[in-house]
């Protein structure tokens, strides 16, 4: 099977005005998914998990030092974060943004029309926002308020859920979704992202996380751990059994 998503070798630091003196923060990344598949990346605090997802959807506060990003096959390490959403590729951030004064409904619908490249009315979205949001336990209201304005944390994160049944991207990735979620809210969320899959089956997706628990959810195809920005184990959901119950140490240098 051909790779949906690969990353070859990446080498990523903190964007500076300095001409050297910044280490790399990923440093040698490698990972292949394919359609379909959920891989999890899990890792101590500081080990660069945050920078990949960042860098994977290019954010400017970081800059590829070397290594090569693909989707579908094409080298897309110097495409934008604007080419790369409207590509479909998805980022569901840890600490989403507040947005004062515009609506999730309005922003649904500029998302969707550059995605898609069609203008829905308001009408049409709103029906379908209502269809997900009555599958993530949300208030039919909720998309007239201003986007992450005052949003608990779980609602913050169910947002970010509906936004990706909404856009149906072809590849996900989901930077500490769990995070700051009560063991009820991650279970909504977690049924959300099943429910996402089963619409969209050949959606690819990167989970990046601290906990089992989210795993214990979602059963991903493949664990990886990360230590010092790059992958040093991969396996099945064994491995993060083994992580729970033995921690990190074993695999720091």
């Amino acid at each position: 099977m051909s790779d949906l998503f690969r990353i070859d070798d990446l080498h990523a630091r903190p964007q500076t005005d300095e001409a050297d003196g910044t280490d790399d923060i990923l440093r040698g990344l490698s990972l292949s998914i394919a359609a379909g598949e959920i891989h999890a990346i899990m890792g101590p605090n500081g080990c660069g998990k945050s920078t990949l997802a960042s860098t994977l959807l290019a954010s400017p506060e970081y800059e590829v030092t070397s290594g090569q990003i693909f989707f579908h096959g094409e080298d897309i390490t110097d495409w934008t974060t604007d080419v790369r959403a409207k590509a479909g590729i998805f980022l569901a951030f840890q600490y989403p943004q507040e947005i004062a004064g515009v609506s999730v409904i309005q922003f649904l619908r500029q998302a969707l029309s550059a995605r898609k490249g069609i203008d829905l009315s308001v009408l049409e979205l709103r029906l379908s926002a209502m269809d997900w949001m009555k599958r993530l336990g949300m208030d039919s209201s909720f998309v007239d308020r201003y986007l992450n304005e005052g949003f608990s944390g779980g609602e913050k994160k169910r947002n970010e859920i509906m936004q990706m049944a909404l856009l149906e991207p072809e590849f996900a990735v989901l930077d500490e979704t769990d995070s700051g979620l009560d063991i009820d809210a991650l279970r909504i969320v977690a049924k959300g992202i099943r429910e996402v899959k089963q619409d969209r089956p050949n959606l690819g997706i990167l989970l990046i996380t601290h906990y089992q628990r989210l795993l214990d959810e979602l059963q991903p195809d493949f664990v990886h751990i990360m230590i010092d920005g790059r992958i040093v184990k991969s396996g099945g959901m064994e491995l993060a059994a083994e992580l729970e119950k033995n921690g990190y140490e074993a695999y720091k240098a």
